[in-house]
This record gives structure tokens, sequence and C-alpha cells, in this order.
């Protein structure tokens, strides 16, 4: 059984500013904003909502293939992607453009400045879910808006169940189009403030988007997740504790990739929610977004002690 992971293939540029941001913006002077921060620390890591689900996943001893367009500059990618036995069968290669990069610059209160380069990911349509084949289950992430809404169409016309995940994505959307997502998919997450974003645009609360899919997720960071369901429940999901916090980005698709193993081995809300609340917080302990590593084993035992109970 695989899983189809639409979203964007990233590099990402993370920089930390060794202090805190508010300390150096004039609220008062926003109009004529020019700061500059000196930063200390600079990394390039490879990213991406697609990528890094599909690392995770990976991790998680589930097989996902990311489908996603990149630019001329992917072979470094590539290979990494060849290191972890990631399927590359779906990724398509725009020699006209760069791959998309995130330039991210963190402050000592894990305060985030983000500037994105979309490059090929706005060929992003470019690609069209298989009709055939071994698909199981999708998900639709932040990528570009057309390629967004095709992607989830063309899951529904096979017929094949996928996860609705708009992310940083939701500011394309209109309020109705948000709307034909959630009723296309089978299943939605959205962390708090872009369910906050969903209610406001759709006039929707997350009692009443989850009537039209299977499970409404929605992460609460420090505190947990909530997991609104179609016959009107919800469950409470713990935060797993991370035994440091060192980088918070990535955490949202390491969590999502612990939703995706969940449902591709038929587990409970419960129990799928803790290993996705598991996931963010073995990724947050971690600076970038696929340097974390676990076995089956270890993963086990710390599911074990975290919550009592076993997977």
């Amino acid at each position: 059984m695989s899983a189809l992971i639409c979203g964007s293939v990233a590099y990402d540029t993370i920089m930390v500013f060794h202090d805190q941001f508010k300390n150096h913006i004039l609220t008062d002077k926003m109009h004529i904003l020019n700061v500059s921060f000196m930063v200390p620390e600079l990394r390039r890591e490879f990213g991406g909502c697609a990528g890094n689900i599909a690392y995770n996943l990976k991790l998680l001893g589930g097989e996902g293939k990311p489908m996603a367009t990149v630019g001329h500059d992917f072979e470094s990618y590539a290979d990494w992607m060849d290191q972890w036995c990631i399927d590359r069968e779906y990724i398509k290669t725009i020699d006209s453009v760069y791959t998309a990069q995130a330039y991210i610059t963190t402050d000592m209160e894990d305060n985030q400045i983000t500037a994105f380069h979309p490059g090929a990911m706005e060929f992003s349509h470019k690609n069209q879910v298989p009709q055939t084949g071994d698909i199981a289950i999708g998900i639709v992430s932040p990528d570009g808006r057309e390629g967004m809404i095709e992607h989830a169409t063309q899951f529904m016309e096979a017929g094949i169940p996928f996860i609705f995940d708009p992310g940083q994505g939701m500011p394309m959307f209109s309020g109705e189009e948000l709307m034909n997502f959630m009723k296309q998919a089978t299943w939605a997450t959205l962390n708090d403030y872009e369910a906050e974003l969903m209610q406001e645009r759709t006039g929707h609360s997350p009692h009443e988007l989850a009537e039209h899919v299977e499970a409404l997720v929605v992460t609460l960071g420090a505190k947990g997740s909530h997991i609104y369901t179609k016959n009107g429940k919800r469950y409470e999901i713990p935060a797993a504790k991370p035994r440091q916090l060192a980088d918070p980005t990535g955490c949202g698709d390491a969590y999502r990739a612990g939703l995706l193993y969940g449902l591709m081995n038929a587990m409970d809300w419960e129990t799928t929610g803790r290993i996705a609340s598991l996931m963010g917080a073995i990724k947050i302990e971690c600076h970038g977004t696929q340097n974390h590593l676990f076995d089956s084993d270890e993963f086990a035992a710390r599911f074990q002690k975290e919550f009592q109970r076993t997977i």
C-alpha cells in the first residue's frame, strides 16, 4: 500500500538570529520597516511538505510517493531521496526554473520570518494523480494553487481517499473553494491558526466542517490536538513531550505523516493521533526537517512510555 503525497519539494535555508525580533522592530515605524539581522547560524536543508511527509512516513515504515515539480537544481535532493529509498516516480523536473526555496529566519523565541520562492512549485498542475496503480491513499498539501485544485479533483475521480492539508496555501483560496476541498476530501487537517482562518472564510465551526469529511484534525501545538469526527465526536489527543526544543520547522509535516501511517494501517483515531503527536515531538528535538532518526523499537518504546499504551 502506498500513499501519494502531493505537495512541495523545497530547499530550506534556515538562519538563527541569537536574539528576539521584537527587540529590533519598532512598532511605530512599521510603515518604513528596514531591518537587518545578523545570523551566525545557517543551514541548507532538504524540505518542502511532500518531501518532509515522505521522509517521516519512511521512518515509520510506511511507503509514500511524493508528487511534486522540481527545478534544474534538484540533483542533491534526488540523491538524498535515493539514499532513503523514497520513490521518485512522480517527481517532475522543470528545467527552466529553480526548485522551490524557503528562507527561514528563527529567533530565540521560535518566532519565524520566512521568504518563499515557489519556483517549480508553480508548475505542480503538470503532474496528475494516477487513475490506476497501487495508490491507496493520498494527501493534498501546500503546492501551486492550480495543482492543489486539480489534484483534489483527480483523487476524488479516481476514488482514492485523501487528506486535505491546506497549510500555508490557505490564503490562495476563497471560502467557497475551501468548502469544495472539504466536500471532496475524506479527511482534513489544520493547525489552530488555520482552523480560525477556515472558520472565518467559510462561516463554519470545526464540528460543522467535520460533517463534510470522515474527520477533521486540528493541531494545537503544546496543547495537543483535537480530532472532530463526522458523527459529532471530538477526540482530545495529548501532546507528546519533546526532550528538547530545537527547531519547530517541519513539525506539522511529521504530524501528518503520523496521520497517514495510522490511516494506512486502519488504526483508531486515539492511536493515530498519538502516533502523529509523537512524530511532531521527535521532529522538534532536531534541527532541520529531515535529520531526526529512530527505529521501530525505539518509537514503540517511547510511545508506550509517553502514553501508557501500546501501538
